[in-house]
């Protein structure tokens, strides 16, 4: 039984940092890219989320980006 693969859309999720807790740790908040086409490149997710975030205040943490399959039985 062999299983093929059809790349959906992805994800793209930047978590930054917002401030401090009262004990000392990071306060962190994301913000999500939602029904990014399939064929969109790793690099260019990434300076989407660089330029992006470059116009804000807060410093990012993470850049991820989660990618949707569905898988076939063939």
């Amino acid at each position: 039984m062999a299983v093929s693969t059809t790349s959906l859309n992805s994800t793209l999720i930047v978590k930054y940092q917002t401030g401090t807790t009262p004990t000392g740790g990071p306060e962190l908040k994301q913000k999500s890219l939602n029904y990014l086409k399939a064929d969109t490149t790793e690099q260019d997710v990434y300076d989407v989320a660089a330029a992006l975030f470059s116009l804000g205040q807060h410093p990012v943490i993470n850049v991820l980006l989660r990618k949707n399959f569905e898988l076939l039985d063939e």
